[in-house]
């Protein structure tokens, strides 16, 4: 077993309908939706909101099994920022301030950035992180250095290593700071689910298949 993505997936369509569905709301809150062309584009637009300091909820291919978010059902943020687990924390997730968050990282840069790490796609183990590197992503670094990671294959999970390459082209850091999709519940599941999530929070963007929702 080398992937965790075994959950159902929903069509573009379960997507419209429930977009269509929360329309009132998505006025009332000023949001635009876009459609990005492809996957490049996608990855483009979503890892240039990442590196402007924005919070964005991920919902891409079928569900994760398991307790952990591996990037299907996820917040993302950039890990670059000091301060991000205290925006995410005040933003979504209301919990104590002492829990760390996680990186997920290209398996290409693992051992630049981890002392004796091994491959782990199902974010179960914590490793160092390189002291020279934990300046660089404060965010996922635990008080005594260290951080459970998620390494992303560009073979078992294509969209989210893509992701992750495309902020690693924009700002040199191939690490994202990962957290399940959900504000003290259940991670989601649905679309609905996602949708109501991110409209009650504070996230500033949602990546729902092919469609960007950014709050006004």
């Amino acid at each position: 077993m080398n992937h965790a993505y075994w959950g159902p997936e929903f069509d573009e369509a379960a997507i419209q309908e429930a977009l269509h569905a929360s329309r009132t709301e998505l006025e009332r809150q000023g949001c635009t939706i876009r459609r990005a062309t492809d996957n490049d584009e996608l990855c483009r637009w979503t890892a240039q909101y990442l590196a402007d300091g924005n919070v964005v909820g991920w919902f891409q291919g079928r569900m994760e099994w398991g307790a952990r978010a591996l990037g299907n059902r996820s917040i993302l943020a950039d890990p670059r920022r000091a301060d991000m687990r205290e925006i995410i924390n005040t933003k979504i997730k209301f919990r104590e301030k002492f829990r760390p968050f996680a990186p997920s990282i290209i398996v290409e840069a693992l051992h630049e950035y981890f002392v004796g790490a091994v491959a782990d796609p199902f974010m179960v183990q914590v490793y160092p992180v390189r002291p020279e590197k934990r300046a660089v992503i404060p965010a996922v670094t635990h008080v005594d250095g260290s951080g459970r990671l998620q390494t992303v294959h560009r073979q078992t999970q294509p969209l989210y290593w893509q992701l992750l390459k495309a902020f690693a082209d924009l700002t040199g850091v191939p690490v994202l700071l990962n957290t399940s999709f959900n504000e003290n519940e259940p991670i989601v599941h649905q679309p609905t689910e996602a949708l109501d999530c991110f409209l009650r929070t504070h996230m500033d963007l949602f990546v729902f298949g092919p469609y960007l929702v950014q709050k006004g």
